[in-house]
């Protein structure tokens, strides 16, 4: 079933809206896929961004949408072809590190929720021309940070983002304090070392952190 870009940005904003952070995951082993989601969820972050950046990602996606609470998306969309894999695997929203037609298109037509990257005004423009309203700001951290986010919020305040890319603990709070940030994405809540250790509860720990970080 098709959505339109006024639809797609709609729901991206009620996931974003979940928690504050979302976890920008890249996992190697599906083993990890349903304890990693479970102790996310259980800390407070529910909605999930899988990265398509393994060859175990896909089969990682199958794992997490089916564990209860979690609201699990594909990430790295480049081509209608991942639109395509990404939701036969369960993906219930794509986010993608910039914007094509064709792209877009494909999401449309397929009723994919999808979460565009931006990184210039430019760029946030064309995307809000086509209807899309909710978008990432990507790479955060090498485009501006806060600061650049901020600047571009002004002229266009009608025009929300996730921004991803550098966001940690230390500066996730100033992009949260922006009128124009819903949520931001971050990979700290699941450190290489935990994820291969098996430290669950470790991941939970800093899952609840992130998700009690305060938008200003």
């Amino acid at each position: 079933m098709s959505i339109t870009p006024q639809q797609a940005s709609a729901q991206a904003r009620e996931i974003c809206q979940l928690a504050p952070i979302v976890p920008v995951l890249v996992v190697h082993d599906v083993a990890h896929a349903r304890p990693l989601a479970e102790a996310l969820i259980a800390g407070g972050l529910p909605a999930l961004e899988v990265t398509l950046r393994t060859p175990a990602a896909l089969d990682v996606i199958a794992e997490m949408a089916q564990v209860d609470g979690g609201v699990v998306g594909a990430g790295t969309l480049v081509t209608p072809d991942d639109v395509t894999r990404a939701l036969a695997a369960g993906a219930k929203f794509g986010v993608s590190p910039g914007a094509t037609d064709t792209l877009l298109d494909a999401c449309e037509a397929q009723g994919l929720p999808l979460l565009p990257g931006a990184a210039t005004a430019s760029e946030a423009m064309r995307l809000l021309e086509r209807g899309y309203d909710m978008l990432k700001f990507f790479p955060a951290e090498a485009s501006g940070g806060a600061p650049a986010l901020k600047a571009i919020g002004a002229p266009l305040p009608q025009i929300t983002f996730c921004p991803t890319g550098g966001v940690s603990p230390q500066n996730a709070g100033s992009y949260l304090s922006l009128s124009n940030v819903v949520c931001a994405g971050g990979s700290w809540v699941a450190p290489t070392d935990l994820v291969e250790s098996g430290d669950w509860a470790g991941i939970t720990a800093l899952a609840r952190a992130a998700s009690q970080l305060a938008h200003g």
